[in-house]
């Protein structure tokens, strides 16, 4: 089986969306923002998990659905169902763990210098 593994991350195509999502200060604001509100609004209680990997599953979820619904364009052919593939391809779960757990450090932080 063949490593598919790029710059540490799960694969290129996960690379590249992180990548693109932590490129421009506007775009990383927008997504850390979005990670805080899902782990502000996040509830463990009977879900079996804690609060953060709750919170991880919720935002991969708002991840996925945001890039394919929002940032997929609506072109037929060929493009779009390459893109539609890369896309498919790109490990969201990892990318949420990334912004969970600088949502997780930042609040760790404030609660330290309280």
């Amino acid at each position: 089986m063949a490593d598919t593994t790029y710059n540490g991350w799960h694969n290129y195509e996960t690379w590249l969306v992180n990548l693109w999502m932590d490129n421009e200060q506007g775009s990383q604001e927008f997504f850390r923002e979005t990670a805080k509100e899902i782990y502000d609004e996040t509830d463990a209680y009977n879900t079996g998990l804690n609060k953060q990997e709750h919170a991880r599953r919720r935002f991969a979820d708002w991840l996925k659905q945001y890039y394919e619904e929002e940032m997929l364009p609506e072109l037929p052919g060929v493009y779009c169902d390459l893109l539609g593939a890369a896309l498919a391809s790109v490990n969201w779960d990892e990318i949420a763990r990334h912004y969970i757990d600088a949502v997780l450090e930042e609040v760790n932080d404030a609660e330290a210098s309280a």
